[in-house]
């Protein structure tokens, strides 16, 4: 959510509207570049607590006070502020997946060691078990988006405040077919995001008790509806259907340069083009309003895959990340991939993520599916056999061996350890640092 700019700056300034050919062009060429350079990113959210008693809310007194250190501790990744707290690191674009985890890794350290001098601590959850939602930032950007979101339910607001995750980014592909094609690469995003999000799963509590789903996080996301959280759907050329999806998704607000920003009731922008009313839309308004659609997987001139639970651990991010690189990077896992996930598409009806029952599955019940298990397993497997061909090293091969063994093979996620340890120690558990 804080992958733009949250003030309006020159907003209203005279520029050139945009005709709907014109929207669908732009739409086309922003999302979708495909070739050389290959680039490899991640988004690391966290959720920030007290390190001696994480169940208790730290006052925003103290989060400013921390986050106001932490603006001169010099990194390379861009250091964000979520709406209800939560920290978020973007690394650089890198040309390789070492040099991305290198990166983060002497950031985080960085970053904690910061935090820790306040009596704070990074914790690796999908979702707050403890507390509800509660507003840090009081910005244009996230009023209008709880504005927008309340008319659909309490969910916005969970997520905006509650959540957390690990968003790998990679290069949108080539133009040619195969493994490495993007038309390829956008399907397989959208069929293994299912799995990676049953692997991965991480988010069983709210407010202390459980959900029913393994991750709460990504049920958020469904509840919070297909307009503003779906893709589109898969039966075409991505391009073009994600061109259509922008125009037909509902427009968040329409930015001012003072004063509340407007909050339109099912204007899509289609429709704003159309009307031109309240101003005719610009570019610059176009490329806001892509940043307010939320889909699993988002173009944005590479590939965002936003379906993974924040892990736990220091390093439990470089399990996701590295899975999934090797899986789109190597040719070979890449085919491999393609051929395991290939009959699960069957049970997304032929509806977008994550509105199908595909998608629901994997996020209640996380690998207890055994078809989304054995599917898990096998490319876990042909992902540790093409790290090392990608430049992993023996240490990040060992900590992906370690997660296949102690949850993939057993059919267990990490919110399988946090329902144990609220089991352990009910009627108490809220008291529990469920963090490690």
């Amino acid at each position: 959510m804080s992958d733009s700019a949250t003030d309006c700056g020159d907003c209203t300034e005279p520029r050139t509207a945009l005709s709907e050919a014109e929207v669908e062009a732009l739409v086309r060429g922003i999302c979708f570049k495909t070739g050389p350079p290959r680039g490899i990113g991640v988004e690391v959210e966290w959720l920030v607590h007290e390190l001696r008693q994480p169940q208790l809310p730290v006052t925003p007194r103290r989060l400013d006070a921390a986050y106001a250190a932490l603006r001169t501790v010099p990194l390379r990744s861009a250091l964000t502020t979520e709406p209800g707290g939560q920290l978020e690191l973007s690394s650089p674009p890198a040309t390789s997946l070492m040099e991305c985890i290198g990166t983060v890794s002497a950031d985080l350290d960085a970053v904690r060691t910061a935090l820790a001098g306040h009596g704070l601590g990074l914790v690796g959850i999908g979702h707050d078990p403890w507390h509800p939602p509660r507003r840090f930032l009081r910005q244009p950007r996230y009023d209008a988006m709880e504005v927008a979101l309340d008319r659909t339910g309490p969910a916005g607001r969970r997520m905006m405040c509650t959540s957390a995750s690990v968003q790998v980014c990679l290069d949108a592909g080539y133009e040619e077919p195969g493994p490495l094609g993007h038309g390829r690469r956008w399907w397989l995003a959208h069929q293994l995001g299912a799995v990676l999000l049953a692997a991965f799963a991480n988010s069983p509590l709210a407010t202390g008790r459980p959900t029913g789903w393994r991750s709460t996080r990504q049920l958020t996301w469904m509840e919070i509806g297909a307009g503003r959280a779906g893709g589109p759907a898969l039966n075409g050329d991505p391009r073009t259907a994600w061109a259509r999806h922008v125009m037909d998704a509902p427009v968040m607000c329409v930015r001012r340069e003072s004063g509340p920003w407007d909050v339109p009731d099912g204007l899509t922008f289609r429709e704003w083009v159309r009307s031109k009313a309240p101003r005719p839309p610009t570019r610059e308004d176009l490329d806001y309003h892509i940043t307010t659609l939320f889909p699993p997987v988002r173009p944005r001139g590479f590939l965002e895959l936003r379906m993974i639970d924040a892990q736990p651990g220091d390093d439990g991010w470089i399990v996701p990340l590295a899975v999934a690189t090797a899986l789109f990077e190597d040719p070979e896992a890449a085919e491999t991939a393609y051929r395991l996930v290939k009959p699960l598409a069957e049970r997304s009806v032929g509806h977008p993520a994550p509105h199908n029952p595909l998608w629901t599955d994997a996020a209640r019940d996380g690998l207890a599916d055994a078809e989304l298990h054995e599917t898990a397993v096998g490319c876990f497997t042909a992902a540790l056999e093409a790290l090392p061909r990608i430049g992993a090293t023996e240490q990040v091969t060992d900590v992906v061996t370690a997660y296949l063994e102690r949850y993939v093979r057993r059919g267990r996620t990490p919110a399988d350890d946090l329902l144990d340890r609220l089991r352990e120690t009910s009627p108490r558990a809220h008291g529990k640092d469920l963090s490690t």
